[in-house]
């Protein structure tokens, strides 16, 4: 799925939403790295990522030829502050209604409204892909995140105590999110 748009920051600067290409590998292997070690957040550890960058130009090409799927990026001034992308459910009928949502975004770039953009062109791109369902995971404590996914639609439907360990063996609540999309026609 294709997708291109130009939005303006808070602070006035422009920013373009867009998919990820095969030439932007290198810039989006290194903003993942950098934004899993800005937080303990996200799903994994800088350390944790075995993707090469002959790997990641092979994903970002195939979300890119997906009629379903997306892999997003936000960039300002030629800089990569973040991506987001959905996945749809591949598992068979019952659940190709339903897509996951991720979404990281460099602490440099906190602020001007680049998660919201970006969350809105995924809700988007997912609406085109036929998707009712839009779901995520989002630590309890990550307050700002929480008030994002909320403003944007999405509601709880459940907790998991222990989903993610820290290596300091701290338990981290998840906190499920859904987001229903209305059908064509609807």
């Amino acid at each position: 799925m294709i997708y291109n748009k130009t939005v303006t920051l808070k602070d006035g600067r422009t920013c373009v939403i867009r998919n990820g290409e095969e030439r932007d590998a290198e810039g989006v292997l290194a903003v993942f790295i950098a934004t899993h070690g800005q937080t303990e957040f996200l799903t994994t550890y800088p350390d944790e990522t075995p993707i090469t960058p002959d790997q990641e130009r092979a994903y970002l090409k195939g979300k890119a030829e997906s009629g379903r799927d997306v892999s997003l990026l936000a960039e300002v001034g030629g800089v990569i502050a973040g991506t987001a992308g959905t996945d749809c459910f591949k598992a068979g009928d019952k659940v190709k209604h339903r897509a996951h949502f991720g979404i990281s975004i460099d602490e440099a770039w906190w602020g001007l409204g680049i998660g919201r953009a970006l969350t809105e062109a995924c809700i988007e791109c997912a609406r085109k892909a036929g998707v009712l369902q839009l779901e995520l995971e989002v630590v309890s404590t990550n307050e700002r995140a929480l008030a994002l996914y909320r403003s944007a639609g999405f509601t709880e439907y459940g907790r998991n105590p222990k989903g993610f360990r820290t290596r300091s063996g701290q338990w981290q609540e998840n906190v499920l999110m859904r987001l229903e999309l209305e059908e064509a026609g609807q």
